[in-house]
């Protein structure tokens, strides 16, 4: 009571009966205030001691680990006109199923008989390549022949070289002797001269040695006729084995002329003949491409062109389509000053859109509703939104994602750190210092520290 009355009460009033009486007229206010004061300074020095783990807290959303098992686009390879859908927007498709079929827009595919006709063409080509073949064998057939047509023709010219020098030889033989009988005939005549003078031999011996003399001379003349013709007909038969050499090598430089040129010839068919088959394959792989097929089992989620009768171009977006089997992961950007803090391997909690939870940044074994996930890739070069991108995938000694969790859905993650009392972490953020840098121990690490304790 305050007693600022003059009239009082306290002797007429039992205040003993009266509980509210006694509570007020015994009340402290400094003194609970003080209590107050020291419990809460225990309090707070107690908690300022306690473990306090450092984190990176960043946003994210829901990925795939592995490229292909992400949203894909399907792309028409060839420019067509939309004919049919074989799918909607949700179904779920098997790999090589069909979504869709696309008729031809250009007019040079557009002959119903364009592979028959393309095959008729390689047909007569090869056909032509087998007549340029047959071609070549029979000049190579014809060349054999020519070589060896030439081999016997120069034999035998030699032949008739050696004939010609071995009857020169005998004609000179023949043209030495009569000069010799020449000689001596001439020799008789004069010495039957003499001796026709002195009286010794009568006119008729010396006739008749004259006669024997002009038949002496005649076999000379005769002799070196056949001489000078016998070397005639070695320098014809030279000649002629000059001109048989030379008439077959015109022949055979004339075959194998026609021979390369229809090598040339066949090497040409059969590159037109390759080139019509690569045609003929194209023509033939662009007709299988007018149904559009699903690349991997998925869903289609979103058709970017729909409708009939619509044109596409190459490579022009048709749907979206989601793999059915993938393995999820959780792609979160971090400020390029906490980088180094990142390693491959490190622990990251996460709380997904959906997913109710409690979350105690500092004591990650408090909070409820989170799930755990490790460091799997940290991106070398910074994105365009000026942050690096680190790629978390489940842990698997920690509680199993939820199994309705999409990809595209939002994720919050804290990357947990190094565990330190509260003081320092209040004395860091109180000084803008960045947190501690430190490695995470590797298994053997940790064993080698658990024995060593």
């Amino acid at each position: 009571m305050l007693n600022l009355s003059t009239n009082r009460i306290d002797e007429k009033v039992n205040k003993s009966l009266y509980k509210s009486f006694g509570m007020v007229k015994d009340f402290r206010a400094g003194k609970i205030m003080a209590r107050l004061l020291i419990i809460s300074f225990i309090i707070i020095l107690i908690l300022v001691f306690l473990p306090w783990t450092q984190n990176i807290q960043s946003k994210g959303y829901v990925t795939t680990l592995q490229p292909n098992q992400r949203p894909q686009t399907v792309n028409s390879i060839i420019a067509g006109r939309i004919e049919k859908w074989f799918v909607r927007e949700g179904n779920y498709v098997d790999k090589g199923d069909t979504i869709m079929f696309i008729s031809e827009i250009k007019d040079e595919y557009f002959d119903p008989q364009l592979l028959s006709r393309t095959e008729d063409q390689i047909k007569s080509k090869e056909l032509t390549v087998n007549s340029y073949m047959e071609k070549v064998k029979a000049l190579d057939n014809q060349i054999d022949a020519l070589i060896n047509t030439r081999k016997l023709k120069l034999e035998q010219a030699r032949n008739y070289v050696k004939q010609a020098i071995l009857q020169i030889q005998s004609d000179s033989i023949d043209f030495e002797a009569a000069k010799t009988n020449l000689s001596i005939a001439e020799k008789q005549v004069a010495r039957t001269q003499q001796l026709y003078e002195d009286g010794l031999k009568s006119l008729t011996d010396l006739e008749t040695k004259k006669l024997k003399l002009q038949e002496t001379q005649a076999k000379k003349i005769s002799a070196e006729n056949k001489l000078l013709e016998s070397q005639n007909k070695l320098i014809n038969a030279q000649v002629e084995l000059g001109s048989i050499d030379n008439q077959f090598k015109d022949k055979l430089a004339k075959a194998e002329s026609e021979k390369y040129a229809s090598l040339s010839s066949m090497y040409d068919a059969e590159a037109i003949v390759t080139k019509m088959q690569n045609q003929y394959m194209n023509y033939s792989v662009r007709q299988g491409m007018y149904y559009i097929t699903a690349p991997q089992d998925g869903y289609i989620t979103q058709t970017i062109r729909s409708g009939i009768g619509e044109t596409v171009k190459e490579g022009e977006e048709l749907m979206t389509i989601m793999p059915a089997v993938y393995d999820l992961a959780v792609s979160m950007y971090i400020e390029p000053m906490d980088l180094p803090l990142m390693e491959k391997g490190q622990s990251v909690r996460f709380m997904f859109d959906g997913w109710p939870s409690v979350i105690f940044s500092g004591w990650p074994n408090l909070s409820y509703g989170t799930f755990g996930g490790k460091v799997v890739a940290i991106d070398n070069f910074i994105s365009p939104n000026g942050k690096y991108r680190i790629l978390v995938s489940p842990d698997a000694d920690d509680v199993e994602w939820p199994d309705g969790l999409r990809v595209g859905s939002g994720a919050n993650g804290i990357a947990l750190l190094k565990d330190v009392p509260i003081w320092y972490e209040l004395w860091r953020r109180f000084n803008g210092f960045p947190p501690d840098y430190y490695k995470t121990k590797t298994k053997n690490e940790q064993m080698k520290e658990d024995k060593k304790k």
